[in-house]
């Protein structure tokens, strides 16, 4: 039997170390406004990302959460259940940048608009601004898609330093420590289309009042009045705040995980392994714009060249993947493939070319019987059987039900069900209870996702520096039983 062990930079797949006081946690933080929080956690909380650790921020309504929670199980917030109203005067992708980003810090939701098989969509984003904030806004047209994808990866990319932007700016550090959740997020998208996308200040600044007071009241409209205001003048005067590295090791990590927007321990961790220089190489290399990669899905007939076709058909940029034969390389145009169905349809696949280059070490061939560990949410799995040609079989293992669900619907859209076969288990003891032998055993043990920090900019804020060995542990187990 051939066993590849192949840890590649994915995020958990296998792993029970979720926090179980997640859920009153969050209670504590959250505070009764008129948008609906409760109804937005309890959305967000069906995600199978990991929640995000260590959140300490606490707001001055705390003492009202419980009130919040029993509101939204009543529905007492849209009694009726009547349409709310619309609102045409708030920018209809900042409202929903706003929301996408609560959802993201308190929920943990992931930060892409690719959930649902490629189905995320103007109406299912307005439709999360409606319950949580009580009115929609125009609809959102592709222009509008496009900025809600580049607004939301780079706020929470640039978190930590619009944060530090924003404290700089509050009269006292209180102010900034007692701020509700939605209006820290509506500060963050304000100073974000400032200072890192350079948009025209006064459009910036009265869309952004109009919104918080639409969703909150009129003061804290005032607030993000002052503060984006404070901001375009040191912004013009080329003046912003921005803290010396200097000192010693430790005060010179802080003072750069603040400008390049990385939690401390990270940059500690990497300016010691690899120095101060290589360090800042990694994490602007993090903090650039990243290029997404389609596989053409053979195993339902459909080649590179008829992806490239319709790429071409939707005046699309793209790039041949210089290692992988059925793989294009793109950095805008997403939510045009998206719209038009081609993830929808099972046609092509987002799957990065590190995963692919896995199965080309696997070398899955007609007649395999293979085994995928921890195979949700299926990537590797579906690219695999997509070469076996109707002939041999795919065992695809994983502790996440809802994960493998998943792959199983996807198998069957891809056209590729017939061979794969899932196992709802933990690997540990699956191993144990069967003794079948397979071809070829594929390990994608659960790993920190700290390779992949430019695709997905939420992981470095849900990571932390106990995470590495915990990981560890789980990884020796997994690579234990996965050889037995």
């Amino acid at each position: 039997m051939e066993a590849f062990h192949c840890r590649v930079n994915t995020p958990l797949c296998n792993s029970n170390n979720y926090n179980t006081n997640f859920l009153a946690s969050m209670q504590r933080m959250i505070s009764v406004q008129p948008c609906n929080y409760a109804r937005l956690l309890s959305v967000s909380c069906s995600s199978a990302a990991p929640p995000a650790k260590n959140n300490k921020r606490r707001t001055s309504r705390d003492y009202s959460a419980k009130t919040s929670i029993t509101t939204s199980r009543t529905g007492s917030s849209n009694p009726a259940g009547k349409p709310q109203k619309l609102n045409s005067e708030v920018s209809p992708h900042r409202a929903v940048s706003a929301v996408r980003l609560m959802r993201i810090e308190l929920g943990g939701a992931f930060a892409d608009l690719l959930n649902d098989q490629g189905k995320g969509s103007g109406d299912n984003e307005m439709g999360y601004v409606e319950r949580t904030l009580g009115f929609r806004t125009r609809n959102l047209d592709d222009r509008d898609l496009r900025l809600v994808s580049e607004i939301v990866g780079g706020t929470i990319r640039w978190r930590k330093y619009l944060d530090h932007l924003i404290l700089s700016l509050c009269h006292e550090e209180s102010t900034f420590r007692d701020m509700e959740p939605l209006l820290l997020q509506i500060l963050r998208i304000g100073v974000y289309e400032v200072v890192k996308l350079e948009m025209p200040p006064y459009a910036v600044v009265d869309e952004n009042v109009r919104l918080a007071k639409a969703a909150l009241r009129p003061g804290a409209g005032n607030m993000v009045n002052g503060i984006l205001r404070k901001l375009v003048v040191l912004k013009e005067s080329n003046s912003l705040p921005s803290p010396k590295v200097e000192g010693d090791d430790r005060q010179q990590a802080r003072a750069l995980a603040t400008i390049h927007s990385h939690p401390v321990w990270m940059v500690r961790r990497w300016m010691k392994h690899l120095g101060q220089e290589k360090a800042i190489e990694l994490m602007m290399w993090n903090n650039s714009n990243p290029y997404f990669s389609l596989r053409a899905n053979t195993g339902k007939g459909f080649t590179r060249a008829d992806l490239v076709t319709q790429l071409e058909m939707f005046k699309v940029p793209y790039e041949f993947s210089p290692h992988l034969d059925d793989f294009v390389r793109i950095r805008t145009g997403m939510q045009v493939i998206i719209q038009a169905g081609l993830l929808r349809k099972g046609l092509c696949s987002v799957q990065d070319e590190s995963a692919g280059l896995v199965v080309s070490v696997v070398d899955p061939r007609p007649g395999d019987t293979i085994v995928d560990c921890c195979a949700a949410p299926g990537g590797k799995t579906l690219f695999m059987a997509s070469q076996l040609s109707g002939q041999g079989s795919i065992c695809a293992i994983d502790i996440n039900k809802g994960r493998l669900r998943i792959l199983k619907e996807t198998a069957e859209l891809h056209e590729v069900d017939s061979v794969v076969t899932t196992a709802h288990a933990d690997l540990r003891t699956f191993a144990d209870e069967n003794c079948a032998k397979s071809d070829k055993v594929l390990l994608d043990t659960p790993c920190s996702g700290l390779g992949v920090l430019s695709k997905r900019a939420d992981l470095r804020w849900n990571r932390r520096l106990e995470d590495m060995k915990e990981l560890k542990h789980l990884q020796d187990e997994l690579l234990d039983a996965a050889s037995m």
